[in-house]
């Protein structure tokens, strides 16, 4: 967790403002956390207060953590927003009515990754790993790519602090998820761009963890590659 909030607080002031240099300030004092380290750390506390891992502990505790912190550097974004500061407008995508209280909203947007790290951390297997990954995805984010980037995250920070090599890393995670882990980060740097899809996403952010050569190098080649910095280099950051 410490890593996807030091990796949230580095990439915070690059997020509208992209570099692509490696020897940028590594903090400063506009350094901030966003909603990135916010809902991380909302997660953590679920995982550690509900032993069934019930979506609505997990609704309880995002939207208070929430309110207590409303306007975190970039705000939530638009759906996650209304998600918890207006559900009564949520329209519920399974019947195109009004849903009755919140539900999920089919999103494949990168929240559901960047939030996942306290997962990859708590279990001792990766079937279950994956599983709770799934559990803090779907509450929001149910469609099929939001859920594979909280569980391609959490099994890549799970093999990880299980000693698995990065090749081993890498090989899972393309076979199990189908993530193009082929490319550089050199290749991907030029044409790179501002978007929030788990798509992509994560397998940049994990592509700039295998690169790096350690934990500062790994944030510093993950704000290289502009995009989504903040939400890139907390993934990055929580593997690294």
């Amino acid at each position: 967790m410490l890593g996807a909030i030091i990796g949230d607080i580095v990439g915070s002031i690059y997020e509208f403002d992209n570099t692509n240099r490696m020897d940028f300030p590594f903090f400063s004092e506009r350094s901030t956390y966003t909603d990135d380290s916010i809902m991380t750390v909302a997660v953590a506390e679920w995982l550690l207060s509900d032993n069934t891992h019930s979506h609505d502990t997990l609704e309880e505790i995002m939207v208070r953590y929430a309110h207590e912190y409303s306007f975190p550097m970039g705000g939530y974004g638009g759906a996650f927003s209304q998600w918890l500061f207006r559900p009564e407008g949520l329209v519920d995508y399974m019947t195109g009515k009004l849903a009755n209280g919140r539900c999920p909203y089919n999103s494949w947007g990168n929240g559901s990754a960047m939030r996942a790290s306290a997962v990859g951390w708590k279990f001792s297997t990766l079937e279950e790993t994956e599983r709770v990954a799934e559990l803090s995805a779907s509450i929001t984010h149910d469609h099929p790519e939001g859920i594979k980037g909280a569980e391609a995250t959490a099994s890549a920070i799970f093999m990880a602090r299980n000693n698995f090599s990065k090749e081993q890393i890498k090989d899972y995670i393309i076979n199990e998820f189908n993530y193009d882990l082929s490319r550089t980060c050199d290749e991907i740097r030029p044409d790179y761009y501002h978007v929030e899809s788990c798509q992509q996403t994560v397998p940049e952010a994990i592509i700039a963890f295998l690169e790096g050569n350690d934990f500062e190098d790994v944030i510093r080649t993950a704000v290289s590659l502009g995009g989504d910095c903040d939400t890139l280099t907390c993934i990055a950051g929580s593997i690294a």
